[in-house]
């Protein structure tokens, strides 16, 4: 998936600590094309991510059901 994110604005997850320690941003522009970008927000300028919709929704859904612990 090639998709381009110079210009997009980036959201800090609600789910990040304020500590600053696992920060994730994601950005909302392109969710209604189907693409979830997320970055690691120490690192805004390294590698960013971008899932389509239903690899992403699998992806917090083993989250929340702890099969990453």
């Amino acid at each position: 998936m090639n998709v381009e994110l110079s210009q997009v604005v980036w959201r800090k997850s609600s789910y990040s600590g304020n500590g600053g320690a696992n920060c994730v941003e994601w950005t909302p522009s392109l969710v209604a094309n189907g693409v979830i970008p997320v970055r690691d927000s120490k690192d805004p300028n390294g590698p960013a991510l971008a899932f389509d919709a239903g690899a992403w929704s699998a992806f917090v859904g083993a989250v929340r059901r702890g099969e990453f612990a």
